[in-house]
């Protein structure tokens, strides 16, 4: 019914039906419903406004649902300026009409229902009914959050049974069993890592938005063509030294179990001392770097300079200590302060040029593109977040395997395409040979001396990202060696293969798992999970502005005051008066 109108002997499937276009016909044309009688099989009504003469009457037909108009009486006389606040437009109505919307985006903010509806009915309702209606369609749709912790313990047992060799395990305190933290690594995850992956973890955190709150723990790496590889993820009540040391000793329990030898790894995230301290004593030889995203985005925000965070990249990048050096000088000419800042992150920690393990040219972790994965899933529960990077991971890695096997290079693009800018750069250099494995190559600018016993060469380029620089492509060249067998194995499409080898299963619908107690268990109330004891607060949370580039530049607002003529304050501030007046006394 898109013009909202009634006829007599007009016929609706049943009772429900017919309530709902009424209640539509009443938003849409803006009147108010007084409802006289209303039950299974009559519907009287009339319209609220004094003296509007519009009446209707519905009844139910004999041995069937279907009901029927039976009587409509008088136009309505009222002026139809019911648009603040309809009675009809309650949270059951709105949920009806934004369920579909939700469905399609979950982040469908409570702002843009007063938009649409306002829009399409003309009608203003209260934004905090609106924020309930979203939080009831997004229960409706995806469960409680309370099911959601309640069906953790069987939605691990099915990842363990689906995808064997995987990891899933729920973590619950007091005598109540609250929920208090989960960790799930795949086995595709994990033999990708270990076979294919570069030895390079990502640590980093993103807050859910729930009604329980809670932190999403991720570990991540980079595939042979510089991708985004999950490899393991958990959920905390709390992000704090405790949680982190929980998250890394699971990490380090999943890999051991998988491998004999632990590889050499270099772990990098925002400096937080609980993580850098959990690293140390997890993965005891591994190596630490601070993410240079995150310490070029706190320099930004604290001293709103994108000169400081360009020359700070720049620092980051350089390979000769004397470069990094200039770079270094040029950020205390910009700014002192800033040059001290600075000191507090010691540059073996940042700068490639002092960091003691191997980075493979990667200063920044890739947590932030993987915490994209469920920007969208933030508010839904907490089992609905864990489905939406199951179905992501089985996606990438399918859409991965499918993509690489038209690959027929011996290295990922990325790094078959850094390769060819080397050996093209090799063709213009003169290389002499020393001995077996040493050589100068001369170029028009540079003089540099190659190892290809140990892998290295003096312009450290071979060093900082696995492949062959230009020189040492040269040298190699020079004695009919091939250039692709000095390249580290996680570069190669063979190991980009290995990482996707494994497939990540689908796991069943929720209607298929074991429900709670129908099979003997050892302990079957520690299986019931409840949500943690705290709440998301009431109100609408508090959002940090995230300054863009170009805002670093932008001065600060100078504050005048007008009795004084000073700067620095406001006239409502201003001292002056009190010290006359103190002085007159």
């Amino acid at each position: 019914m898109e013009d909202h109108t009634f006829v007599v002997g007009q016929e609706f499937p049943d009772v429900k039906a017919f309530r709902n276009a009424i209640k539509e016909a009443a938003i849409a044309q803006h009147f108010e419903l007084r409802i006289i009688k209303s039950d299974l099989i009559r519907y009287f009504a009339k319209c609220a406004s004094e003296g509007c003469p519009w009446r209707i009457r519905a009844v139910k037909l004999p041995n069937v649902s279907t009901f029927a108009v039976r009587s409509l009486e008088g136009t309505h006389t009222c002026g139809r300026n019911a648009q603040n606040c309809h009675h009809q437009a309650s949270v059951d109505w709105i949920v009806s009409f934004i369920e579909e919307r939700l469905r399609n985006n979950t982040n469908y903010k409570p702002k843009d229902i007063l938009h649409d509806i306002h829009q399409q009915y003309g009608i203003t309702i209260p934004y905090k009914q609106a924020w309930r209606a979203k939080e009831r369609g997004l229960a409706a749709i995806y469960g409680s959050s309370e099911e959601g912790y309640c069906l953790l313990p069987s939605y691990c047992e099915q990842i363990k049974r689906t995808n064997p060799g995987s990891v899933a395990q729920v973590f619950t305190t007091g005598a109540d069993n609250r929920f208090q933290r989960l960790f799930i690594s795949f086995f595709g995850s994990i033999y990708g890592f270990l076979n294919g992956c570069l030895p390079i973890v990502g640590l980093g955190g993103i807050q859910l938005k729930s009604k329980y709150l809670g932190t999403l723990l991720s570990a991540t790496s980079f595939d042979a063509d510089g991708g985004l590889f999950p490899l393991a993820f958990g959920v905390v009540d709390m992000e704090n030294d405790e949680s982190w040391m929980w998250f890394l000793s699971e990490l380090q329990k999943a890999l051991e179990m998988n491998t004999e030898n632990m590889p050499q790894l270099t772990f990098l995230c925002d400096g937080q001392k609980g993580i850098v301290d959990a690293v140390k004593r997890k993965f005891p030889s591994s190596s630490h770097a601070f993410c240079l995203r995150h310490l070029s985005e706190s320099i930004g925000k604290e001293f709103k300079n994108s000169r400081l965070v360009h020359l700070l990249w720049k620092a980051a990048y350089a390979t000769t200590t004397i470069h990094f050096k200039e770079k270094m000088l040029e950020i205390s000419e910009v700014s002192s302060a800033a040059a001290k800042w600075l000191q507090q992150f010691p540059p073996s920690r940042w700068a490639l040029v002092y960091f003691e393990g191997t980075r493979y040219g990667h200063l920044s972790s890739n947590i932030d593109e993987f915490n994209k994965w469920i920007l969208e899933a933030r508010e839904l529960p907490v089992i609905q977040v864990i489905e939406r990077i199951h179905s992501k991971l089985m996606a990438e890695f399918q859409d991965r395997q499918m993509k690489s096997n038209s690959w027929f290079s011996v290295l990922a693009p990325s790094a078959e395409k850094r390769m060819m800018e080397a050996i093209n750069h090799a063709s213009a250099y003169q290389v002499l040979r020393s001995d077996e494995v040493e050589f100068e190559v001369l170029s028009s600018e540079r003089s540099d001396i190659v190892n290809i016993g140990t892998h290295s060469c003096s312009c450290r380029g071979w060093q900082f990202y696995g492949i062959p620089c230009s020189h040492a492509a040269a040298a190699l060249i020079s004695c009919r060696k091939d250039v692709y067998a000095f390249t580290e194995k996680c570069f190669t499409v063979a190991g980009y293969h290995e990482a996707y080898a494994e497939t990540i299963h689908p796991i069943p619908e929720k209607i298929g798992w074991r429900k709670l107690g129908e099979a003997p268990m050892d302990d079957d109330d520690a299986q019931i999970v409840r949500p943690p004891k705290f709440r998301r607060p009431p109100g609408r949370p508090e959002k940090k502005r995230i300054c863009v580039e170009e805002d670093l530049n932008r001065q600060k607002h100078t504050v005048h005051c007008s009795r004084c003529n000073q700067t620095g304050h406001y006239k409502t501030t201003c001292k002056a008066e009190t010290m006359k007046s103190i002085e007159q006394f």
